[in-house]
């Protein structure tokens, strides 16, 4: 049965031999009496059946319910159905499944579901954004002093660093996320107003760009490190938060 389903959205293909079909996901999940705004976890997505159900009894009973699917990037076998159609790990079929359930649940309901929320986000295990700035004084010489400047790795991108801070920060991490160009710079907005986090470089950072962004009184804004043009500039930027929006709580990284 849970092969038959899996089929209906992959166009003929199972990919699967033995998924989980949703009526028994549906089935745990009434058993489980689960509330309208409940956070259903499931640590072994595999085919993502417990994606397709939630997102299923939302659309039929209404609710707001969420799903964290977690996946190894486990490789397809390279002779497999999965694998010839262009999916090399089992994490891709999941994500790919979650796609075409949410389109295929709004199109089966269209007047009790045209609200539904069938979005999702990607997130995986990596290391730290912050670079390795631990050495032994024997090897510390000029070269390795100019190249902790920054003390972030050169390879991660902004994105990167937003969501490292809203796990330091404990922020949830489904918040919508807007982006804005204020004076000159890249400013992303989680939730409205509750952060606002600009990671430009370069002594960017100026007294006229904080005074910009503090007008938007910011709960929480975080600046990159190396985005000062130096540590007056730093300091004073404290003093126009404390000044112009006295709640914004200010961090750097």
């Amino acid at each position: 049965e849970g092969r038959q389903e899996v089929k209906k959205l992959f166009d003929d293909k199972g990919f699967f031999d033995g998924p989980k079909p949703i009526r028994y996901l549906s089935r745990i999940l009434r058993i489980a009496n689960v509330n309208k705004n409940d956070i259903i976890l499931d640590f072994f997505a595999g085919s993502a059946t417990t994606a397709h159900a939630v997102m299923k009894l939302n659309a039929e009973g209404g609710g707001n319910r969420k799903f964290i699917m977690v996946q190894l990037p486990e490789v397809c076998d390279e002779k497999s159905e999965a694998y010839k159609a262009g999916y090399k790990t089992i994490a891709e079929i999941s994500k790919e499944r979650i796609r075409r359930a949410g389109k295929k649940i709004k199109e089966e309901n269209a007047i009790t579901a045209s609200n539904l929320d069938i979005g999702f986000r990607v997130l995986k295990v990596d290391s730290s954004n912050m670079a390795d700035v631990y050495y032994t004084p024997d090897s510390i010489d000029q070269n390795t002093l100019f190249k902790m400047t920054d003390n972030i790795k050169s390879d991660r991108s902004a994105q990167d660093l937003l969501f490292q801070v809203l796990l330091d920060w404990g922020v949830d991490l489904s918040l919508p996320i807007t982006e804005e160009t204020i004076s000159g710079q890249k400013v992303f907005f989680v939730d409205g107003n509750a952060l606002a986090a600009c990671f430009a470089k370069g002594g960017k950072i100026t007294e006229d760009f904080c005074k910009e962004l503090a007008k938007h009184k910011p709960l929480r804004v975080v600046f990159r490190d190396a985005g000062f043009k130096d540590d007056s500039v730093k300091i004073n930027v404290e003093q126009i938060f404390k000044l112009m929006s006295p709640h914004t709580e200010v961090k750097t990284i």
